[in-house]
């Protein structure tokens, strides 16, 4: 076997191993990793610029991470006229929201119902406690968002965990355990871990290079 006809078989032998991996990883797109929207509210809170909640969530174990798709949250209808309604996933600090990842966008939840919200940017490393983070422009006395709660925090793939953390400015927070727990639902894209980047990198080359050395003929 020529050096040619070897490199060849070896290109041959990635393009089939990347074409078994991409099925899987083209699955993983939008999985819906938590939810307990289907359970049977037992609850709510209102939301407000003076009633900031953050549901703490852990995340699975791929060792990969994830890139986070969209949130979708149960409201009940809204009281008064609120505005301004804002989701957006925090990083955690000593059990405690901490830093703002990123925002979510979506369209306004006054009505009450199931909403999803999108994220773009927002990665999420494996087994760590995230906080889904929701505020208004408006104080609660003015009007409020209604938040649903269920009673279980429905572990699975990833977890909505049993405490929350509430705040009258979103700097400072207070926790609360209890069984009620917001709905919502998570859906993330498992990161590939870094040996199969590393497999589509050499892969690249190798074809970036026969394709060179045939224009070239040498």
């Amino acid at each position: 076997m020529n050096k040619e006809t070897s490199m060849r078989t070896m290109i041959l032998t990635l393009i089939s191993t990347m074409g078994l991996l991409g099925p899987t990883m083209a699955l993983a797109q939008g999985t819906l990793y938590v939810s307990n929207i289907a359970q049977t509210p037992t609850g709510s809170a209102p939301v407000g610029s003076d009633s900031w909640i953050a549901q703490r969530i852990i995340t699975g174990t791929d060792p990969g991470g994830y890139s986070l798709d969209s949130v979708e949250l149960l409201m009940d209808p809204a009281t008064g006229s609120p505005s301004g309604f804002n989701i957006s996933i925090y990083s955690s600090l000593g059990g405690e929201p901490y830093n703002n990842l990123g925002n979510l966008v979506g369209s306004d939840p006054s009505a009450g119902g199931v909403f999803s919200y999108s994220s773009s940017g927002v990665d999420l490393s494996p087994s760590t406690f995230y906080f889904v983070v929701v505020t208004a422009a408006k104080p609660v006395a003015q009007g409020a968002y209604d938040w649903s709660a269920a009673q279980s925090y429905t572990p699975g793939t990833f977890t909505i965990d049993d405490g929350y953390f509430s705040s009258n400015d979103g700097s400072s927070w207070s926790l609360h355990a209890r069984q009620d727990v917001f709905q919502l639902a998570i859906y993330a894209t498992a990161a590939p871990e870094p040996g199969i980047i590393g497999l589509f990198a050499v892969g690249g080359l190798l074809v970036a290079f026969l394709r060179r050395k045939a224009r070239t003929g040498k």
